[in-house]
């Protein structure tokens, strides 16, 4: 579905972004994967490479937080690979400190990499969007910005504010040929999750109708399908992903 499209995942080197990351070279995309260490960077071009030596994926490290790098590996990518047709601003962290125990410090941190961030690089990719007439914005949401979390304030906030530049952007930029969307993951098999006990897992499976947690394929399917021409006319959607976990 994506043949020769240039493609950019932020949060790239595991998890939710690994999976995008994979699924798009599968469908024909040349990747570019954002992590925020060489040694990251590094180790998940090596796995992909053992999976298949001819995929076309190169990886990037710069500081998310900072326009300026940002921009200059953006453009980077642009002179060598061709122009960025598809965003996915994937990269974020979690958090889930007690409001009581909370420090501005803290709570920055968390904004800077989960809104900031998502500003940064559709700031750094919009204009030769906007020149072309066409591109494709994603971003990773959660099923915490629709509902809210007990703790960890920061982290549903930035969420919402995802959602809310999601919606804002693709009402500005339908016009220039741009769509923007979100996904809102529910409880995915990351890392994290996979290590969780079974005495943990399982009251969390059984809130989820569809009695199962997410896997990161489920979440790249559903950041392909957004991506892709089979959804040229949905734009400012935050598509739940979540097995109807409302909780």
């Amino acid at each position: 579905m994506f043949k020769d499209k240039v493609v950019v995942v932020t949060g790239g080197t595991r998890g939710i972004g690994f999976s995008i990351v994979e699924s798009f070279l599968k469908e024909g995309a040349k990747v570019v994967l954002c992590g925020s260490r060489q040694e990251t960077v590094d180790k998940a071009l090596k796995e992909l490479n053992e999976l298949n030596p001819d995929y076309p994926v190169r990886g990037i490290h710069p500081r998310l937080t900072d326009y300026d790098e940002v921009k200059k590996a953006f453009d980077q990518i642009n002179d060598e690979m061709g122009p960025i047709d598809i965003l996915i601003n994937n990269a974020g962290i979690s958090e889930s400190t007690p409001f009581t125990d909370y420090t501005l410090e803290l709570f920055q941190k968390v904004i800077d990499l989960n809104v900031n961030a998502v500003f940064n690089c559709t700031r750094a990719v919009i204009d030769k969007m906007i020149e072309r007439g066409n591109g494709v914005i994603i971003n990773t949401s959660s099923m915490v910005s629709i509902y809210g979390q007990p703790g960890g304030v920061a982290y549903p906030t930035s969420k919402f504010a995802v959602n809310g530049l999601t919606i804002s952007l693709a009402r500005e930029l339908a016009p220039k040929g741009i769509r923007v969307n979100a996904v809102a993951p529910g409880i995915t098999k990351t890392d994290m999750v996979a290590n969780l006990p079974d005495e943990m897992i399982e009251p969390l499976i059984n809130q989820i109708p569809i009695h199962r947690i997410g896997e990161p394929e489920d979440i790249a399917n559903a950041v392909l399908f957004l991506a892709s021409d089979k959804a040229s006319y949905i734009t400012g959607v935050i598509l739940s992903v979540d097995g109807l976990m409302r909780s």
